[in-house]
């Protein structure tokens, strides 16, 4: 499984990939996970505003923080 956030480093940024990686971690997958930092590459998802959480090429989230919850139904699907 291959995840990325999308996102500049700003503290929301910063949050979710922490939360994603706890909901790795507690759904117990094997997962990938890089941040995208450059802004061409954020862009080319259809995506309006960071951060954003992208889940074997689908866009789960954007523009906010979803809960882990969330997180981890998305991996689990």
């Amino acid at each position: 499984m291959e995840i990325k956030i999308l996102g500049t480093g700003c503290p929301k940024c910063r949050r979710l990939e922490q939360l994603t990686r706890e909901a790795v971690t507690e759904a117990g997958v094997d997962a990938t996970i890089t941040k995208v930092t450059d802004i061409d590459s954020i862009m080319s998802y259809p995506i309006t505003s960071t951060p954003g959480l992208v889940i074997d090429e689908e866009l789960k989230s954007s523009g906010r923080l979803p809960r882990k919850k969330e997180i981890i139904d998305w991996i689990q699907e």
